[in-house]
């Protein structure tokens, strides 16, 4: 490879990493905000179940070149809101790592403590899905945790 060039190799594929992580982050705050909405509605008992299905209906049917929309994937942006809804200090750190690392760690793990340490385990070691879910089973936030208390006794 010609050496004169790589600097302009490198701010090609910096900037690309930089617009996919603000793609990422503004699709993370629609499914936030989708979440939110569905949420609300439901609280104030303004919807109903069934009307999460008729809303994937109606965009799959005004608007079929919008994927990934289904009623299964508009109940997980409500689950996501409400998990992470009351803790602030979150809420950055969700935008920052992908929908699906989200998925995995907000579906599989249990406690607050434990989603805290996988995001911000997925955003420092930058894991791919493959990595986060076995690091998952194989309870790393667990052995870690039990390391910590074996420590400070």
């Amino acid at each position: 490879m010609d050496t004169r060039f790589t600097d302009i190799i490198n701010l090609i594929k910096i900037s690309r990493a930089n617009a996919i992580k603000t793609v990422n982050a503004e699709l993370i705050n629609l499914y936030w905000n989708i979440g939110e909405y569905i949420s609300k509605k439901m609280e104030q008992s303004e919807w109903g179940q069934s009307i999460v299905k008729e809303l994937a209906v109606f965009i799959q049917t005004t608007e079929p070149e919008i994927k990934g929309f289904s009623d299964k994937n508009l109940w997980r942006m409500k689950q996501f809101y409400e998990t992470y809804k009351d803790f602030q200090k979150l809420s950055p750190v969700v935008r920052e790592i992908s929908w699906t690392h989200n998925l995995l760690i907000f579906s599989r793990c249990k406690s607050i403590q434990e989603k805290e340490f996988y995001l911000k385990l997925v955003k420092q070691e930058n894991y791919s899905k493959r990595e986060l879910d076995r690091q998952i089973s194989s309870s790393l936030f667990e052995r870690t945790m039990i390391g910590n208390l074996n420590l400070s006794i």
